[in-house]
């Protein structure tokens, strides 16, 4: 019987099971560092596939190496406690994974799993490994998956010391050739969450980790390659070319974004009465309204990333800058905050500047900002109170959202001063369009035009595509540029009719609407 393959988001990736993005070339050069004798960290943000990474790399190695691949997230806090209780379940682990022991080892395990060794040491569990070590025809490689899973205790700190001790003596007295250790944090940062007076160390355990530079994100062509064989099983006509440079657009390659994406599309779009097949959903309008499912999940990916934000006082105000205010920051890792925005997944670096690290984060963030307003929020209200009156005959009536939200803005805040307005006016716009669009539509920003100046916004509304630019008024000339920079935009997108919103601070200005003809483009535009 043939076993139909998902797209995976719930653990590892079985290939077996699921459809995924070819791994070999990333196991190659992994395989490299191991050959190499490397000892290091797989260091990504969450549901970056490491663990499927650490799977198939244990299978890929089994053949040349004795492979003990753990995981930490399986030990209890108890186990780490002691450096009994962490011998004990530390080997309780190696007897399941490791391949032809000896009798006399198994039993020197088993004796650390019982409890009957008294005044246990990690250095008598380590020697107790050297001797596991000494006696495997073949190399062992240590895999252990989810480290940082362990930190916050001295026990841990130990255990990575011994690791050190060990490793750098590997020559004299070979423990593990290699030494792979997969978590969010890399050691080098776990140790902020331990003591304080540990990183001075002359023997720290974090000197040692080589650079892991394998990039686990997927490329559009690696997309491509894992729709091909979904299409080989449904033949669904799509054009895979297109659909894997849309998902790699949106998600930046983050893997569980790209399988996330296509579970929705095959799943959940697929069968709906807008698109009743898999043929129809794997299409530009399936693919919107898969994007829209996906912002609007509460994930534990987005759970955890809004988490950190609350740990993290700095690394909010960064986000909402380089969100709402369109401030250039420079990519600088030697900063802690900026370390951790790259190490959680929020940040990346586009040549020199820091930057929202893909669409779907960018809207989970601008949601999340947003929903912080809305109880107090009188933009929000207003717009919740006239959204009947925008949607005209099933569809979005993008002037009139314009001319009401021209009128409110002026009568709630036409006194503000005019830094006040410039900081706060575009996200007051996003306040008054969300409860409009609300449950049927969702809207991204086009992170290639946001800056102090002007902002693109897109929004989608039950299959249809609507480009609203946001600009500050520097004049004539420049709202001149802005309108062809505009009409070359809806070129892009294939529309023949865009939206402008200025916020103009002349106190001469022409409040409300006009209509511009730029070429075969109209432009609608409210300035307030």
């Amino acid at each position: 019987m043939t076993v139909r393959r998902t797209f995976n988001t719930d653990g590892y990736c079985d290939p077996e099971l699921h459809y995924m993005v070819d791994l070999t070339t990333r196991l190659r050069e992994i395989r490299a560092m191991v050959e190499a004798g490397k000892y290091f960290t797989i260091n990504r943000a969450r549901q970056y596939g490491k663990t499927t990474i650490l799977t198939a790399l244990a299978d890929e190695l089994k053949t040349d190496y004795n492979v003990i691949s753990l995981d930490f997230q399986g030990l209890s806090t108890v186990d780490f406690e002691s450096e009994k209780n962490f011998a004990a379940a530390f080997s309780r682990q190696v007897l399941l994974y490791a391949e032809n022991m000896s009798d006399e080892m198994k039993e020197e395990l088993g004796r650390y799993v019982a409890g009957s060794v008294n005044n246990v040491t990690l250095s008598m569990l380590f020697m107790t490994l050297l001797g596991l070590c000494r006696e495997s025809q073949k190399k062992i490689v240590l895999l252990v998956d989810e480290v940082d899973s362990a930190t916050n205790n001295q026990v841990f700190l130990d255990f990575l010391a011994q690791l050190r001790f060990f490793y750098l003596r590997r020559r004299r007295t070979p423990l593990f050739h290699s030494v792979i250790l997969a978590g969010v944090y890399d050691i080098r940062s776990i140790r902020r969450k331990l003591r304080p007076d540990e990183e001075h160390k002359e023997n720290s355990p974090w000197n040692i980790s080589a650079d892991f530079n394998v990039s686990m994100s997927f490329s559009a062509e690696d997309i491509e390659g894992m729709l091909l064989e979904y299409e080989k099983d449904y033949h669904t006509g799509m054009d895979t070319q297109f659909m894997a440079e849309m998902l790699y657009e949106y998600t930046s390659g983050y893997p569980y974004l790209v399988s996330r994406f296509c579970n929705y599309l095959d799943e959940k779009v697929a069968g709906t009465d807008a698109f009743p097949d898999k043929s129809c959903a794997w299409t530009k309008a399936g693919f919107y309204e898969a994007e829209n499912m996906l912002v609007k999940e509460d994930n534990p990916l987005y759970q955890s990333l809004i988490r950190k934000i609350g740990l993290y006082p700095e690394l909010k105000t960064i986000l909402y800058d380089l969100l709402f205010s369109g401030i250039a920051v420079p990519y600088a890792t030697t900063a802690g905050y900026m370390k951790d925005a790259v190490m959680f997944g929020f940040i990346k670096n586009d040549d020199g500047a820091a930057v929202i690290s893909n669409r779907i984060f960018e809207t989970v963030l601008y949601n999340y900002f947003i929903s912080e307003e809305v109880v107090t929020s009188k933009m929000y209200h207003a717009g919740m109170q006239e959204k009947n009156q925008f949607i005209v005959g099933g569809h979005l009536d993008i002037r009139r959202i314009l001319e009401k939200f021209v009128e409110t803005f002026y009568d709630l805040y036409g006194s503000q001063d005019e830094a006040f307005l410039e900081e706060a006016g575009r996200r007051y716009f996003i306040l008054f369009l969300k409860p409009i669009i609300n449950g049927i539509g969702s809207y991204s920003v086009e992170s290639r035009t946001r800056n102090n100046e002007r902002m693109d916004l897109v929004v989608y509304y039950k299959g249809e595509q609507n480009v609203i630019e946001l600009k500050i008024w520097r004049g004539n000339a420049y709202n001149e540029r802005g309108e062809e920079q505009l009409a070359n935009y809806l070129e892009y997108f294939h529309l023949r009719k865009g939206y402008m919103l200025s916020f103009n601070f002349n106190k001469k200005k022409e409040i409300g609407l006009k209509e511009i003809q730029v070429g075969d483009k109209t432009l609608i535009e409210a300035v307030v």
